[in-house]
């Protein structure tokens, strides 16, 4: 499983020209499931990123989680995180799961992460998202 965390001042996605989530400070977060990937994997996310310390002190340490500033989560459903692109000039995504199990994976991260306390907004699993985002730094991780 891969994540793909951004620190963001906000950030909205829509689907067809319709908004479908919007948040402000926080983390949008690109999820990719891979084969194999399973709830051991989405249970190191889930403890991981609510206390996660990549905010802002007063004295501009970074010190503070999402929880600490009452941020929000875009949580996105990423499967070509898994891209392989090593031959030829079309990348391949076999390393990716199966949407089904992906899907389950990716709900439960996002179910997990909301009863951490973290407030969690979803894309539409396997949609053509348009996503708007200011990044904040910009500051990246990936887990």
């Amino acid at each position: 499983m891969k994540a793909v965390i951004q620190r963001v001042t906000e950030a909205e996605l829509k689907v067809d020209g319709e908004l479908i989530s919007k948040i402000g400070k926080g983390y949008v977060i690109f999820l990719g499931v891979g084969k194999g990937d399973n709830e051991e994997q989405a249970d190191y996310l889930i403890k991981k990123i609510p206390p996660l310390r990549i905010f802002e002190d007063e004295n501009g340490k970074i010190n503070k989680s999402i929880k600490d500033v009452q941020g929000e989560i875009l949580l996105v459903s990423q499967f070509t995180l898994y891209a392989n692109a090593s031959h030829g000039n079309r990348p391949d995504f076999l390393q990716a799961e199966t949407p089904d199990k992906a899907n389950e994976l990716y709900l439960y991260v996002a179910e997990g992460l909301k009863a951490a306390g973290v407030t969690v907004k979803t894309g539409v699993f396997g949609a053509d998202m348009k996503i708007k985002q200011v990044n904040d730094g910009p500051f990246t991780i990936l887990l």
